[in-house]
């Protein structure tokens, strides 16, 4: 369940990003832009993954659900996700690009949100899986 999990997180954020550049491109400044796709990428993917892991896949008593200190500890580190991506955007030519930029900082707060995920339902000692 945790590929699953994951997997949803990254698909789902990056997803978000893309969209959220689509629709405000050209509207904002760009590092604002960055700011704000990675803080509503990492925000909904929690959302649609635990949308989707208790009521969509069936696991029947919503115990898997992402806990509020991770959203907030994913929300912060989605400013750095953005920095990130419009810095990666304009090192690879496609700075102006605001589709790309909000994409990039989708999929980089995703990744760290999965991250944080994995750490906060790890135990010291065992593998890295997701509690149920």
């Amino acid at each position: 369940m945790t590929t699953a999990s994951l997997l949803i997180v990254l698909i789902a954020g990056t997803a978000v990003g893309a969209i959220v550049g689509l629709a405000l491109g050209g509207g904002i400044d760009l590092w604002y832009l960055a700011l704000l796709a990675g803080f509503l990428g990492s925000t909904i993917a929690v959302l649609v993954r635990n949308f989707i892991l208790a009521r969509g896949a069936g696991l029947g008593s919503d115990d898997s659900r992402t806990p509020v200190v991770v959203m907030v500890f994913a929300s912060v580190a989605s400013l750095g996700a953005g920095s990130l991506a419009l810095e990666v955007a304009e090192h690879s030519g496609l700075g102006d690009s605001s589709v790309w930029i909000g994409t990039l900082a989708g999929l980089f707060a995703s990744i760290l949100l999965a991250m944080l995920m994995v750490t906060y339902h790890t135990h010291p000692g065992q593998t890295p899986r997701l509690r149920s």
